[in-house]
């Protein structure tokens, strides 16, 4: 079994056994997609409250999974010397923050397939314009590259802040691109901050699966190169400044 094989193994089977993490990763996204279709917090472009926030929630939870979740437990890592033991391993910084990437992958399938099944008792149906096929495979590649993109932004902050610090700055960073996103509010209503909003991969994300999910339309080219863009060079970044000592 390589190294990499043998951490994602490991990474996984500790995801397993935070049963209470584990439960709020899955609950937390489907109480906050039944609270938005329910209670018409905003005005949203679609015939229905579900059709907007389903596909707003998926984005928020593969961003507080890849982005936040990650980087704040691999910062305590670090923090408390766990990693160090792993330097002289012949594991080495890009497959361990692969390994990490995979398995944050992983949980996120859990995510999308629990919060889909609630969309649907909700009212929610998949359009049907792109045919099933396309509108899962796009949906996946986004999904797949936002979560590069967020990951490799969280690795960057866990490998070089202290614990705490990084603690901070994670939640800070979420909050500020989920409200500069167009996830819960229509990026139309953003206004200027509306074109930043695209330029960032929580924008990027949020538009994509709003095209897909909420009106049946392709994925536009801005988007592709957007999410590419960060998927491309953040966890580059993570990997040439990640830091296993405290």
């Amino acid at each position: 079994m390589t190294a990499f094989a043998a951490h994602l193994g490991m990474e996984v089977r500790l995801a397993l056994r935070k049963g209470e993490t584990l439960l709020l990763t899955l609950g937390i996204p489907v109480v906050f997609l039944i609270f938005f279709a329910k209670v018409h917090v905003v005005s949203v472009p679609t015939a229905s409250g579900i059709a907007f926030m389903f596909p707003g929630i998926v984005a928020l939870s593969v961003m507080s999974s890849a982005m936040v979740s990650l980087s704040i437990s691999t910062g305590f890592e670090r923090s408390y010397g766990v990693l160090l033991r792993l330097q002289a391993t012949p594991l080495g910084t890009k497959r361990l923050l692969g390994a990490k990437i995979v398995c944050v992958g992983i949980v996120e399938v859990l995510q999308v397939a629990v919060l889909a099944l609630v969309a649907t008792l909700l009212g929610y149906s998949f359009p049907s314009s792109l045919g099933v096929l396309s509108s899962v495979s796009q949906a996946l590649s986004i999904i797949l590259l936002a979560t590069a993109a967020f990951a490799g932004i969280g690795l960057t902050m866990a490998g070089r802040l202290k614990g705490e610090v990084n603690l901070a700055a994670a939640n800070g960073l979420y909050l500020v691109l989920l409200l500069v996103s167009g996830m819960v509010v229509p990026i139309g209503k953003l206004g200027g901050l509306g074109t930043v909003a695209r330029l960032l991969p929580s924008g990027a994300l949020a538009s994509g699966l709003h095209a897909l999910w909420s009106f049946g339309q392709p994925v536009g080219s801005g988007t592709w190169i957007v999410l590419g863009f960060w998927a491309l060079t953040m966890p580059a970044l993570a990997a040439a400044t990640f830091r296993f000592a405290p």
